[in-house]
């Protein structure tokens, strides 16, 4: 069984300013991501959450997308955060899988953060997805999904649920109480992914992106400054809790209508 390293990237980010954010994530990568498999941005990376109003919407053919398909080639992994793309459906905010050997996937965000107006700009996404990569499964979320245990409880289809987010300081604890829930009731890792500093309307971001075992402990916790880190998942780990702790078995059956 592969285990993955992953790089966590914890950034200030340029308000409404997409190549100044590539250019310093670029920087980042470049000199920490050789021999990761997997290296995580925060929630739409090139703007600022909701900074596109003012900078301008992605697409699925410019340039952004194309920079994420050279630095996971240059890298030999995936590269993944989320953007805010024009589609045809309208604006979403959506989650980027970019693998190094070209293919894309995405996940559009399903719960919109209507207390801070997203859902006035973007067309909330319909579906769950699971991306399967060198014999893991990742499951992609974006920010707000987190309060959401149903929508994001395991089927036994998952061994990651990975968070990339805006978070504002003022609920920091509640992030990572979530984030560590979140790990203990589906007995995965769970990573989460937050920005810091402050963006284009005052708001503070404090960071405290972390990586959380299946059991709910912590192997990674990067603060509330600037800065990354690189952490080794190992799936045996996954596996053997679940063995040893069967408690999805007794789970409440549900459906998502």
């Amino acid at each position: 069984m592969k285990n993955i390293r992953c790089l966590i990237v914890q950034t200030h980010l340029h308000w409404a300013d997409a190549e100044a954010n590539r250019r310093h994530l670029e920087s980042v990568v470049e000199s920490r991501g050789s021999g990761c498999d997997l290296v995580v941005l925060p929630e739409t990376f090139t703007s600022g959450f909701l900074g596109d109003s003012e900078g301008g919407l992605e697409s699925m053919t410019g340039l952004t997308l194309e920079w994420m398909k050279s630095l996971a080639r240059d890298f030999d992994g995936v590269l993944a955060g989320s953007v805010a793309v024009q589609t045809e459906k309208g604006p979403v905010n959506r989650f980027l899988w970019v693998q190094p050997d070209g293919d894309v996937r995405f996940y559009d965000k399903v719960h919109l953060f209507s207390f801070g107006g997203e859902d006035k700009r973007y067309v909330a996404g319909t579906e769950r997805k699971v991306f399967a990569y060198q014999g893991w499964r990742v499951c992609p979320q974006i920010c707000y999904d987190l309060r959401f245990p149903v929508w994001c409880r395991s089927r036994d289809d998952y061994d990651v649920l990975l968070f990339v987010a805006n978070w504002p300081k003022p609920r920091t604890a509640a992030w990572t109480a979530l984030l560590r829930a979140r790990a203990i009731e589906n007995q995965c890792y769970v990573i989460g992914v937050n920005r810091v500093g402050t963006d284009g309307r005052g708001l503070g971001y404090a960071g405290a992106s972390a990586v959380f075992d299946p059991l709910g402990e912590t192997v990674l916790d990067l603060g509330s400054k600037e800065g990354n880190g690189v952490v080794d998942l190992q799936l045996e780990k996954v596996q053997t809790t679940r063995r040893d702790l069967p408690f999805q078995a007794d789970a409440d059956n549900f459906e998502i209508l």
